[in-house]
């Protein structure tokens, strides 16, 4: 019997047995004792077999000391015989047993193959794209139930978006666009003045910010600002169960949650807009007036000869759908949320990349569209 309180013999020469005595508890020293681990190798060893009658008492230490010495006979074949063991530890064995081993070699990383791995990111995608046209068509029959008069919310909360995504956005929004108009009428200088055209700023930076940077920019403020808000709150009430509330209400929290919001944001967007590029406009007047000598009267002549309605047109175009991009984006997240606070974290990230990155795609759509028709 050495300290740990093992001792192992060989009763025949098939057999090897370990005998346990004592108070086996936790903190014992060597709970994998060499002298049973030496002996696995011995030359016709076939079975283990355990014998507690010698046992004073064991806690779990115990239960994974069999474990242990379990695996190492599984891994060269030696059949183990528990039946010498307490009850108790049998069961927490036996227990143990039914979870996988977990495996480290490098070996186990390669059996899921790079076609397993993209067909399940197909798979993924694909159910994406179900759930979001699901989402969709619910919204377009909330939509519906609007205009006949069905829909159940509040004309409160409608007025409470427009205040959180209209006029407490300038801040943000004068800031980011008046940057933006600055930034085209420097980098369009220092190419114009090479040709001596500089008064051609106005051009730029007019028809950059009415066609495509206002109408950007302010998709991308409200996606970080308005959209990441829409889906932590409906975010929130689903861990806190208030979306099932609804339900069970017989209330549809696609009329009472998300049609507010979308229908706020679609009109608080193209109103956002017009005021974006106008803050770009009076950036890049800034710098053309006061960096390269012109004119406040012949850069606002310039603006106004180049920009037509068709230019405004296109951003305001824009606007309308990058606020339905948002708002969707935003209120189905939201909805698809978990019940836990990572959850909405995650909702909350994935609602602003998802946002953008659509933003980015419609953007690049509407170039096209936009070449091909002419205008």
């Amino acid at each position: 019997m050495d300290e740990t309180g093992i001792s192992v013999e060989r009763p025949d020469t098939e057999t090897l047995r370990v005998r346990l005595a004592g108070q086996w508890k936790t903190g014992r020293k060597a709970p994998l004792s060499r002298a049973v681990t030496d002996r696995l190798t011995d030359a016709g060893l076939r079975r283990v077999q355990f014998d507690s009658r010698q046992l004073a008492g064991w806690d779990s230490s115990l239960a994974v000391f069999v474990v242990r010495v379990t695996a190492a006979c599984e891994d060269i074949g030696i059949a183990v015989d528990t039946a010498g063991l307490p009850d108790g530890v049998t069961a927490l064995v036996n227990l143990s047993r039914g979870v996988p081993r977990k495996k480290n070699d490098v070996s186990a990383s390669t059996q899921v193959r790079i076609l397993d791995r993209i067909g399940e990111a197909g798979l993924i995608g694909v159910a994406s794209i179900r759930d979001a046209l699901d989402f969709i068509g619910e919204l377009a029959l909330s939509f519906v139930r609007l205009m006949t008069g069905r829909a159940r919310f509040r004309a409160a909360d409608v007025l409470t978006v427009i205040q959180e995504s209209g006029w407490q956005a300038l801040g943000i929004v004068s800031l980011i666009s008046g940057l933006v108009g600055l930034i085209l009428a420097f980098m369009g200088a220092v190419q114009l003045k090479m040709f001596g055209a500089q008064i051609y700023i106005a051009d730029l930076v007019g028809i950059g910010m009415a066609r495509e940077m206002g109408v950007v920019m302010v998709g991308v403020i409200m996606a970080g600002r308005t959209g990441a808000a829409f889906a932590a709150n409906i975010g929130t009430m689903q861990v806190n169960e208030e979306v099932d509330a609804l339900q069970t209400l017989g209330v549809s929290p696609m009329d009472y949650l998300v049609l507010p919001r979308v229908a706020a944001l679609v009109l608080m967007m193209p109103l956002l807009t017009i005021y974006a590029d106008f803050m770009g406009l009076l950036g890049g007047m800034v710098v053309g007036v006061g960096v390269f000598d012109i004119s406040a009267v012949q850069y606002l002549n310039q603006t106004r000869e180049a920009l037509t309605l068709t230019h405004f047109n296109v951003g305001l175009v824009k606007s309308v759908f990058f606020g339905l991009i948002v708002a969707i984006c935003g209120c189905m997240q939201g909805l698809r949320c978990g019940r836990s606070a990572a959850d909405v974290g995650r909702a909350t990230t994935s609602a602003v990349v998802i946002a953008i990155v659509y933003i980015v795609v419609a953007d690049g759509i509407f170039a096209v569209l936009t070449n091909i028709l002419g205008v």
